[in-house]
């Protein structure tokens, strides 16, 4: 479950934003989500994002990448990162398996832009009458990879958006590898079925512009592919979350990433449910 995107050097110089409201931490037996309370503890989340997408999913690090053994940018120091703990291992860094980096607009507004702006026209987007989140960079260590951990990440991003009024949220969801070709099912089915409305729809750059268009979609099953799809970006589109048009290479990173969308009436709705039950039993 990755959404890394291309990388950048750490940025020491940029003062962190303001941080976001908070939710305390929700718990589901070991394991804990909240949002990140000291340095360390980014650090900890930087190193599992290392771990993940170097180690694991084959990225191509840079020098200072691979002597720090840390996946980190710029956009690190003005985000908060969530942080699922497992408190077996310890409440702190120790603990941390699991991250998603959450970058409001107020925070992307120190930098002058959003990290997706990288790859997508986001002008859509930042027109929109409302507040936004970029979502990036999760990933959850191999060993915790079912679905208690995954749920946890969901309910913490669900908290995180009703306590800050977040009324869109959005990233590039990256699957494997460079060939777009190999993915033809897959992103032709997420054009075809969950292409973005035109208000809110990113689109590739043009000098990265892949098209999604790759085969006939009366050639598979659309259920199929919605099943063969990355655990990440069917989240997304659980949620009623749209597609932008056209993919990207990212060949650092070795994977092919398509812009997301969520409209979070589901996500708030969902969480306002869950929260009154716990507040009135």
């Amino acid at each position: 479950m990755v959404t890394p995107g291309p990388a950048g050097s750490a940025a020491p110089n940029v003062p962190p934003a303001p941080a976001g409201e908070g939710f305390g931490e929700l718990r589901s037996g070991n394991l804990g989500v909240r949002i990140a309370t000291t340095d360390h503890e980014v650090e900890a989340a930087q190193a599992l994002r290392y771990r993940v997408f170097y180690e694991e999913m084959g990225a191509h690090p840079d020098a200072q990448t691979r002597m720090l053994l840390r996946d980190r940018d710029e956009y690190d120091a003005v985000a908060d990162h969530l942080l699922v703990v497992d408190h077996a291992l310890g409440p702190g860094p120790e603990g941390v398996v699991g991250t998603y980096r959450l970058i409001r607009a107020e925070a992307a507004a120190q930098l002058g832009r959003f990290y997706s702006a990288d790859e997508y026209d986001i002008s859509p987007l930042t027109r929109f009458p409302g507040r936004l989140l970029e979502l990036g960079r999760s990933c959850v260590d191999a060993r915790y990879r079912d679905r208690a951990a995954m749920q946890l990440l969901w309910r913490g991003i669900a908290a995180y958006v009703f306590a800050n009024g977040i009324d869109l949220m959005f990233g590039c969801a990256s699957m494997p590898g460079t060939d777009p070709d190999a993915l033809a099912v897959e992103l032709t089915y997420l054009y075809h079925h969950h292409l973005a409305p035109p208000e809110i729809r990113p689109r590739a750059l043009a000098h990265r512009y892949v098209d999604m268009r790759r085969m006939d979609p009366a050639l598979f099953d659309a259920r199929r592919a919605l099943a063969s799809l990355p655990p990440l970006i069917k989240g997304y589109l659980r949620l009623g979350g749209f597609v932008g048009d056209g993919a990207v290479i990212d060949r650092q990173f070795n994977t092919i990433d398509v812009a997301v969308v969520v409209k979070t009436d589901l996500v708030t709705e969902k969480y306002y449910r869950h929260y009154e039950r716990e507040q009135h039993g």
